[in-house]
């Protein structure tokens, strides 16, 4: 237990220096396109997908009480178990989110994809798809970042091989880049006003 807890302190403390220049991007890619009118749509798979829906709702919701905001546009290409039980059965497993992006991105949005190795084949399409709609993406990987990393806009690499530790840098992460984006529209006054930023959320 303490072997693991140690391990995975040791992966975030290497996170800190050695990505933080990628999240800064990759919240500045998401700040962007949500003051623009734009949304973001979430990839992958297994544990990856779970992490998606996470991010999603705190968009969507809130991270925290501390800022009042309106939602943020993101949704989790993860959650329509009909559409992606009926694609999958008819088409593939591989093109479940890549359909999705088709039929939902716009140019202006960003498209973020979870994946351990960067190789998940579903993710990969997807963000094919998202390049040539123009689309901005991000990749949340292992150390490797697979096909991903030359794919996406910009790839936050979890240094580690070890796919428990990655999981656990990818939560964090998704917190950093939610926390960022509020942080970044404080900063935006001006054009929070104007896009009617500050509207209370429910408590």
């Amino acid at each position: 237990m303490r072997q693991h807890v140690l391990g995975s302190i040791d992966v975030k403390q290497r996170l800190l220096v050695e990505c933080e220049r990628e999240i800064q991007q990759a919240a500045g890619l998401l700040s962007q396109a949500l003051r623009s009118g734009g949304k973001v749509l979430l990839c992958g798979n297994g544990g990856s997908a779970a992490d998606c829906q996470h991010l999603a709702a705190e968009f969507v919701s809130a991270l925290s009480h501390d800022f009042e905001r309106p939602g943020l546009a993101a949704i989790a290409l993860t959650t329509d178990t009909s559409l992606i039980t009926a694609h999958a059965n008819d088409f593939g497993f591989s093109h479940i989110f890549e359909r999705q992006v088709q039929a939902l991105g716009r140019p202006g949005d960003v498209l973020i994809g979870i994946s351990t190795s960067g190789e998940s084949e579903n993710v990969v399409r997807a963000f094919r798809c998202a390049r040539l709609q123009g689309l901005r993406t991000v990749a949340l990987t292992g150390s490797g970042g697979g096909r991903l990393l030359a794919l996406g806009d910009v790839c936050v690499r979890v240094p580690s091989t070890n796919v428990q530790h990655v999981q656990e840098c990818h939560i964090t992460i998704a917190h950093l880049l939610c926390m960022l984006v509020e942080s970044g529209l404080v900063v935006a006054q001006p054009v929070a006003a104007a896009a009617g930023w500050g509207v209370g959320h429910g408590k």
